[in-house]
């Protein structure tokens, strides 16, 4: 069973296209779904830590980030290998676990 990878976003975000571009790219294969974030309630309750967050079968593929609760409808600045970025480590989508 492949995987399924989401990308959640807030309108307007500007690192979106280039998180879906770098997520198809890297996810081929694998099912993508663009969700749309549009509440603080909706934040919450999809435990949204910005935008662009990507999961992969519901668990973000940021090292770390399940023991946040800084949700918000907000960019999203995540922390990698070469600085502050607008989208995440593809390396992180690589790794991220697969079912079997």
């Amino acid at each position: 069973m492949a995987s399924q990878v989401e990308l959640l976003y807030i309108d307007g975000c500007p690192n979106v296209d280039a998180a879906r571009q770098a997520v198809e790219a890297v996810a081929e294969g694998m099912d993508v779904r663009m969700v749309l974030v549009e509440t603080p309630d909706d934040a919450e309750r999809l435990r949204f830590l910005g935008s662009p967050t990507v999961r992969v079968d519901g668990r973000d593929i940021e090292p770390g980030a399940d023991r946040r609760t800084d949700y918000a409808l907000a960019c999203r600045v995540y922390r990698t290998a070469d600085g502050a970025s607008g989208t995440p480590d593809m390396s992180w989508l690589r790794r991220a676990p697969t079912p079997s």
